[in-house]
């Protein structure tokens, strides 16, 4: 599977959607250490791509799914 599959389907299954949100550090949590990485760069490409929105809080970098691509985000978390 995927990394960013894995990270979609732990954002969706938790509902984090817009306004909720969770800390960044939260999505590497639970996959094997030396995956780490590239997970983080897994994270840091869904941002890009416009998945995962950013929320910049005064106790650090807090991230959600984006609501507007919510369809295409449950297409890919259910194949």
């Amino acid at each position: 599977m995927e990394l960013k599959t894995v990270i979609l389907r732990k954002l969706f299954r938790r509902r984090v959607i817009g306004g909720k949100h969770t800390a960044i550090e939260y999505l590497t949590k639970g996959l094997p250490k030396h995956v780490a990485g590239a997970a983080k760069e897994a994270v840091n490409e869904l941002i890009k791509e416009g998945f995962i929105l950013t929320k910049h809080t005064s106790y650090g970098l807090h991230v959600s799914l984006n609501p507007e691509k919510i369809d295409e985000i449950s297409k890919i978390v259910e194949d």
